[in-house]
């Protein structure tokens, strides 16, 4: 029942933005001599606020509104402080002293984060099979962690890289409430407003620049492994929910630390091999997660890319022929029905089961 393998277009999406994104961290290693970290982190966000906001004023012939309502600038302003400002200026710290395999390992400690945060103040569903592939990696960060970094430079690292999971965890959950909104807006105002703060502070406090080619390298890695990632993982919000995503993205740290051992060398231990397992048994679980009962739907007004399917049946004011997704504001009228599902946008209802 559990076995098969689920690979929906938002799963699909979901898995191409952990595979940006853990290429990035062993590339962002390459430069961590080259800047001071706070400027690291600020360029790499810089180049992916600035990349998604010009794709998206030529996409858009000008500039659109943002669609961002109320309390959706208030999760947006969260987002940019967690995810964007705190977070990578912790990972550059952490990557001081830790080698990029054993960081991009640690990284799955967002996905366990994000989804424990999901689960205890957001209130959003979970089973057993959730919690065991979350306690499975859990228990492979412990195993990596404990054995051979026990100086106080190795802990400090560590410790560095898990608190920036959390700040992650915490953008994620708010991003989560906007993630109807403008995907290519909201991932680009985070990058550009952050990495400006973070480039800014460095700068104030004495800190210089490196070459103008290793700023264009930053950048380039910023717009592919934070911004086309974070656009990837927006989208994925709407369809998975907070914590599946999250635990989707855990496939994230493989891809890193496999680039960082294929092709950047870096020395591995029994250790890492045993936490990698675990690791992987986890993100497994949830890759082969299936969710069905029958559930009801109550009245519903939103804008979003959408096609007409079970939950989208209304008609249009302007011609349309069927064929594309599109987005427009609509209403969903109440309906009850059962088929397989995760929590995305349609699905933050009630559950009976315990």
């Amino acid at each position: 029942m559990h076995k098969k393998l689920h690979l929906s277009p938002a799963v699909i999406i979901a898995i191409s933005a952990a595979v940006l994104f853990g290429a990035s961290t062993p590339f962002a290693k390459l430069l961590i001599d080259e800047f001071p970290p706070i400027l690291l982190a600020g360029v790499l966000y810089l180049g992916s606020g600035i990349g998604l906001l010009l794709f998206r004023i030529v996409k858009d012939k000008g500039w659109k509104a943002t669609g961002l309502k109320g309390a959706g600038w208030f999760w947006l302003i969260g987002s940019i402080i967690f995810g964007g400002i705190l977070a990578p200026t912790l990972l550059m710290l952490g990557l001081l002293q830790s080698s990029a395999a054993m960081a991009s390992l640690l990284l799955n400690f967002e996905g366990v984060l994000t989804a424990v945060l999901a689960w205890v103040i957001f209130k959003e569903h979970t089973d057993k099979r959730m919690i065991i592939g979350m306690l499975l990696i859990v228990v492979g960060g412990v195993v990596l962690v404990l054995p051979n970094h026990l100086s106080s430079d190795s802990w400090f690292s560590s410790v560095m890289i898990i608190f920036a999971c959390l700040c992650w965890g915490i953008d994620n959950n708010l991003t989560r409430n906007i993630s109807a909104s403008d995907s290519l807006f909201i991932a680009g105002s985070k990058g550009f407003f952050a990495g400006a703060v973070n480039v800014t502070l460095g700068l104030m406090i004495g800190l210089t620049l490196p070459s103008l080619l290793n700023i264009s390298y930053a950048m380039l890695i910023g717009f592919l492994g934070y911004g086309i990632s974070l656009v990837l993982f927006v989208l994925a919000l709407r369809g998975l929910g907070t914590a599946r995503s999250g635990a989707y993205f855990s496939t994230a740290p493989f891809i890193g630390a496999a680039i960082a051992i294929i092709f950047f060398n870096d020395v591995t231990s029994i250790s890492f091999w045993i936490a990698a397992i675990f690791m992987m048994a986890g993100v497994w679980i949830h890759l082969t997660e299936s969710h069905s009962h029958k559930h009801s739907h109550e009245k519903l007004n939103h804008n979003h890319f959408h096609h007409h399917d079970a939950h989208h049946q209304h008609k249009h004011d302007f011609e349309w022929d069927n064929s594309k997704p599109h987005a427009h504001a609509h209403q969903h009228e109440k309906i009850t029905h059962s088929h397989q599902h995760y929590p995305d946008i349609h699905h933050r209802h009630d559950h009976d089961e315990k």
